[in-house]
């Protein structure tokens, strides 16, 4: 009898866990690092099982959850600007709106893994002149960058995620004069401690090992009870 968590996981069963993923995002539930680092769990699953555990701590699909309130219409863009100075920001933060980061001699430092985005994705105008903007995201994103460079640099250093995937979207129209705008992934930037994996790193504390030879080892014990029912009513005749 195959146990079920050992049932190979499809490519719709791990679109519909991503899909899952993206709204508990919009929902306030994860932040944009939890978000990337599930979803790129979710593809690389090869189990229910292992899809299972992405999810353990959200509400199951299809049961109602409150809504987040809706993007207020028209809404003004929330900025961040340095002039002959450094804005920065940090840390655990809301994104329900378009951002625009502005730099004049002075710099200008977003770092997106930490935040709440409650956006379907992240778009940011930035400008830079003699000055600098640094835009940090988790690996595993996909980065849109587009815009104009004089005498001055606009660049991307993510790991992005293999085309084809629903990760999570970040776009920055740049305008860069004798400045720069740049968009970095974690390899490139100051560590963070992950989520997810801290959070898998707290299971293993309190489990042992590794989830998956526990998960053996209880399927194990399962076939020897089984094995012992068998042989008794055999034993008994029946």
């Amino acid at each position: 009898m195959t146990d079920p968590g050992e049932l190979r996981a499809s490519d719709a069963e791990r679109e519909a866990v991503v899909e899952q993923l993206r709204i508990a995002s919009v929902e306030g539930r994860l932040t944009l690092v939890e978000l990337t680092d599930r979803t790129e769990a979710a593809y690389t699953a090869t189990t229910h099982a292992e899809l299972a555990l992405l999810t353990q701590d959200l509400p199951a699909a299809g049961v109602a959850a409150p809504a987040p309130a809706p993007a207020t219409e028209g809404r003004k863009r929330r900025w961040f600007v340095g002039v002959m100075g450094d804005s920065k920001r940090r840390g655990k933060w809301r994104i329900d709106q378009e951002l625009g980061a502005v730099a004049v001699m002075g710099d200008v430092v977003l770092d997106l893994r930490e935040a709440e985005v409650r956006t379907n994705s992240v778009d940011i105008l930035a400008v830079s002149v003699m000055g600098d903007v640094k835009i940090i995201v988790p690996d595993g994103v996909y980065v849109d960058l587009d815009g104009v460079a004089v005498m001055g640099d606009k660049k991307v250093k993510v790991d992005q995620a293999a085309p084809g995937k629903n990760v999570p979207v970040v776009r920055v129209k740049a305008y860069a004069v004798m400045g720069d705008v740049k968009v970095v992934g974690d390899s490139h930037a100051q560590p963070l401690q992950r989520g997810f994996a801290a959070w898998r790193e707290h299971w293993r504390q309190l489990h042992g090992d590794d989830w998956r030879e526990i998960g053996r080892q209880l399927r194990e014990e399962g076939r020897e009870l089984r094995r012992q029912l068998r042989d008794d009513r055999m034993y008994r005749g029946y």
